[in-house]
């Protein structure tokens, strides 16, 4: 069987049937620099607030739409690849170009309606979570299932979510009664376990992968020491009573941290732990649950969402810390969302929704997918 995706591959054009992006380039190797509410990125062209310029493309799943709510999408960092998964129990990756979206592979997994799915950030498997004592994952390279998982040690009856660290060594799960599982992605084990004192809801690493933020029934967030394992600083969430989602940029140096009354609030991490607990933007816009968030790949934007009620999503524009006011699109047009991601140049958008579709969208402020 033909692999997905191979390392080897990062910089050709089309391989395996996968489009490949070449001349991968990180932002922080663009030339310009801007600084502003704790940003400190280097990138060609900023991007200005009000109005998000953006046109709605084929979806991305069009060739196969999901049986069920889509609960993931991620675009591959290195391939015009996208996973898609949900509760159909079906893993599917779609070779986006915004106009095909041809589907490439399709992977049912009996017992696992997917709760997670997410690449790992090398590139080389798909990590696929249900509800239980277990997780899948699958290499692109071979197209091999493997499982991890259940856990030596542990009684979790469900492990609920996970984050994987930026270089790709650790996987966080996130357990029972405050308990975070550092499990190491080479070797599928069990090597280590961090203890919230109320329930854990939500994981974020930094983007050196040396620290790790959590959340949940607490109300607070902790800052973990991934070396040492052990919780350097925890501070209040102003107004949170359980913490929902956290999200960390890849550049920069803030936070966000959503919370179950719809809250998001945006923090300068140094000023955090330094003791300054009071956000520097509090986002008002969402009225239930924040189920989602994600930086794209300069921060300039960001993307919060909940599932609970149509048309729930919003775009910030981080430097000016405004919402985008053209976004959502008018009529309900997003459903109710579920999951989304940015492509790795930022040119396009996917949110996954709960009529199994896919919605794509080209940005046009960046000019590469």
């Amino acid at each position: 069987m033909k692999p997905l995706y191979s390392s080897e591959d990062d910089n050709s054009d089309r391989k395996n049937g996968v489009v490949v992006a070449s001349g991968y380039e990180h932002p922080e190797c663009a030339d310009d620099v801007l600084r502003t509410n704790g940003l400190v990125l280097k990138r060609s062209v900023k991007l200005l607030p009000g109005l998000l310029e953006y046109s709605r493309l084929s979806y991305a799943n069009m060739k196969d739409p999901s049986q069920g709510p889509v609960n993931s999408v991620q675009f591959h960092k290195n391939a015009q690849l996208l996973l898609v998964g949900g509760l159909d129990r079906t893993l599917k990756f779609f070779q986006v170009d915004g106009k095909k979206n041809e589907m490439i592979k399709s992977i049912f997994l009996e017992d696992c309606p997917i709760r997670k799915a997410a690449f790992s950030p090398d590139g080389s498997q798909a990590i696929i979570l249900g509800r239980g004592k277990f997780a899948y994952t699958f290499d692109l390279v071979k197209a091999h299932v493997d499982k991890i998982g259940p856990f030596a040690g542990r009684d979790e009856k469900s492990v609920e979510s996970f984050e994987v660290s930026p270089y790709s060594k650790t996987i966080a799960f996130v357990g029972n009664e405050g308990y975070i599982l550092l499990v190491s992605s080479k070797m599928k084990e069990l090597i280590g376990t961090l203890k919230m004192n109320g329930s854990v809801r939500s994981v974020a690493f930094t983007n050196d992968g040396q620290q790790l933020l959590s959340s949940g029934g607490d109300g607070q967030i902790y800052h973990w020491d991934l070396r040492t394992r052990s919780c350097f600083y925890k501070g209040v969430d102003e107004g949170c009573l359980t913490g929902t989602a956290l999200s960390v940029p890849p550049v920069g140096n803030l936070f966000a941290a959503g919370s179950d009354s719809g809250i998001v609030n945006i923090y300068n991490r140094d000023d955090f732990i330094g003791g300054k607990r009071k956000p520097i933007k509090v986002i008002e816009n969402l009225t239930t649950k924040v189920d989602f968030m994600k930086f794209n790949l300069d921060a300039q934007i960001l993307a919060i969402g909940s599932r609970m009620k149509k048309n729930s999503m919003k775009l910030i524009h981080v430097p000016s810390l405004n919402v985008f006011s053209n976004w959502p699109p008018p009529n309900k047009a997003v459903h109710y969302p579920s999951c989304m991601d940015f492509s790795p140049h930022g040119g396009f958008m996917a949110v996954g929704n709960a009529t199994g579709k896919v919605l794509l969208y080209k940005l046009h402020h960046y000019t590469r997918a």
